[in-house]
């Protein structure tokens, strides 16, 4: 009886280890579920940019707009008959006086 009791009382212990620290553990568990939180919200963003770079794609192969906006904004590109004025602000400067 006292072997049968010795050898669940081990069963349970290592059981237990298993359970808490071996390989497939809850520790393992639950880092790997925070790692799959980690790669959802990562893919989240790169799904989220893709579809911000088709519609730009299908927005550069169907329309003049974008590609006439990007070409002056990008480019500085002009319409022909169009004027462009360009204005430089004065460089200020500072003239201090040393103080005694």
């Amino acid at each position: 009886m006292r072997s049968i009791v010795l050898i669940l009382l081990l069963l349970l212990i290592w059981l237990q280890y298993r359970l808490w620290e071996g390989p497939g553990s809850i520790k393992d568990m639950r880092f790997i579920q925070k790692n799959v939180e980690l790669q959802s919200q990562k893919l989240q963003r790169l799904t989220e940019r893709n579809q911000i770079l088709e519609a730009e794609v299908l927005d550069l192969k169907n329309g003049t707009e974008a590609l006439e906006e990007r070409a002056r904004s990008e480019l500085g590109m002009i319409r022909q008959g169009e004027v462009f004025y360009q204005t430089i602000e004065k460089a200020t400067t500072s003239k201090t006086t040393p103080k005694l």
